[in-house]
């Protein structure tokens, strides 16, 4: 049976990959207001964040599946998010040239009616190649890096600098598919009930 799902996010990278997946979702913006700074390891903030979104939601609609996802980069134990400049964004990039990175989301499944609730996260590496300051520069002033943790989408142009990834791919892009296809199936909710899988 196929259940109202509401995906708690204005990301179009995550709407793409929750309809690559066949769900059928509604888009209800969070108005929690994220804490970069609360003092808690990558997994335990990304779980908290992620919730905090799903929550907000959850208690302003009443009905539904609501999914929150959150994505942080971790580069040498420091937690980043969006560059605050175009010069920020180089400084972050020139440092991850050559070098690994870990980058965690973390999941929240609430279910209104029955009020279960589902905290996880997922973390993948990631292995930049050696970039040089000019091709840095090039891609800073495309505007892409701007909106996205770390300053960079492994969806986009950056592709051409990753060496390596370790983990779940879609992870990276923001949205864990497996992760939340598994944790989708704990509140009763199969992708294969929606029309996407249906077949001619």
């Amino acid at each position: 049976m196929k259940k109202r799902i509401i995906l708690a996010s204005t990301s179009p990278r995550r709407h793409g990959l929750a309809q690559e997946m066949g769900l059928e979702f509604e888009i209800v913006p969070s108005k929690y207001e994220e804490d970069m700074t609360l003092k808690m390891n990558p997994k335990e903030l990304v779980k908290t964040l992620s919730y905090g979104k799903a929550k907000e939601v959850a208690e302003r609609i009443g009905k539904g599946i609501v999914i929150g996802v959150d994505t942080i980069v971790v580069f040498r134990g420091k937690k980043l998010g969006k560059p605050k400049s175009q010069k920020d964004a180089f400084r972050m990039l020139k440092s991850f040239s050559g070098k690994w990175q870990e980058v965690y989301s973390g999941v929240a499944i609430i279910d209104c009616e029955s009020g279960k609730e589902i905290k996880d996260y997922e973390v993948t590496k990631v292995k930049f190649r050696k970039m040089n300051d000019d091709e840095i520069l090039r891609y800073v002033k495309t505007g892409e890096p701007m909106d996205k943790a770390g300053a960079y989408g492994i969806q986009g142009l950056s592709s051409i600098f990753i060496e390596r990834v370790e983990g779940c791919y879609f992870n990276v892009v923001g949205f864990p598919v497996y992760n939340v296809y598994r944790n989708l199936k704990k509140v009763g909710v199969s992708v294969f009930d929606y029309e996407k899988w249906k077949g001619k």
